[in-house]
């Protein structure tokens, strides 16, 4: 094997995920509360109707199955929603329109190189996945996967649960719901979405040795409180036996594609 062509597997096997910060990109920070109008994600309801399905403790998309009407569909849900001004809404509408647009652009975009076995396939040489493409225009401005979550979700609604609410197409991720938010069901969808994943193996396994904990709460510590006294108490709000819990945390994540 020649040596440049060794050192080039030797960086690419050292991409490790990286959790963003959550910073403020002061742009989407507005909003219109006397506007009461609502954002139809009607599409939206009518993909995840037809190829979503609970499997276990797995919401698993039939990526196979989808049909090339429905592919165009898809696509042309995520143009509408790119042709709104976000910012002209309310903050209750905005949440459910960045929370589906962005689990809408990560099917679409599985969807585009399919078959694949994870997420983490896509992007380029260097890059684990997608997440720092650039995969959608705004209002005149250029949009990541990462900018959504990081720059938008996280430090403005500053709640989080919102990792409950976002899917990246892996088995170790929070599932995707069956029903797309809105401006009504938010509340509901975010209590349901906490419950299933920390009582599930994949957000919180106990084990004779400890627990096993979803790298989530590991990547992104400073939303759960910053420290594991405080994630336990979190996690505790949705499975009680763990209040007091000070054993030894283990992180996993599952990256497989959560295909059916």
């Amino acid at each position: 094997m020649k040596p440049t062509f060794t050192l080039l597997l030797l960086l690419i096997s050292s991409v490790t995920v990286a959790a963003p910060k959550a910073e403020l990109w002061p742009y989407w920070d507005h909003s219109v509360e006397t506007n009461t109008e609502m954002i139809s994600h009607q599409d939206w309801q009518q993909f995840l109707t037809a190829y979503v399905r609970p499997v276990g403790e797995h919401h698993l998309v039939d990526y196979a199955k989808v049909s090339e009407e429905d592919k165009h569909k898809l696509k042309r849900y995520i143009s509408q929603l790119a042709s709104l001004d976000p910012r002209q809404y309310s903050q209750a509408e905005q949440y459910a329109y960045w929370v589906n647009l962005y689990n809408a652009l990560t099917v679409d975009l599985i969807l585009d190189s399919y078959p694949i076995e994870s997420i983490t396939k896509l992007g380029g040489w260097f890059s684990f996945g997608p997440w720092e493409e650039e995969v959608i225009h705004i209002g005149g401005h250029a949009l990541t996967l990462n900018d959504i979550e990081h720059k938008i979700l996280r430090p403005i609604w500053q709640d989080p649960r919102t990792h409950y609410a976002l899917n990246c197409a892996s088995l170790g991720c929070p599932n995707l719901q069956l029903n797309a938010f809105d401006s009504s069901n938010t509340e509901q969808l975010l209590e349901q979405a906490a419950h299933a994943f920390i009582n599930s193996d994949k957000g919180v396994q106990i084990t004779s040795a400890g627990a096993e904990f979803s790298s989530i709460y590991d990547w992104f510590i400073s939303d759960f409180g910053g420290n594991q006294t405080e994630l336990i108490k979190h996690l505790a709000q949705y499975r009680p036996q763990l209040s007091g819990f000070s054993g030894k945390i283990n992180y996993h994540y599952d990256w497989a594609l959560n295909k059916k």
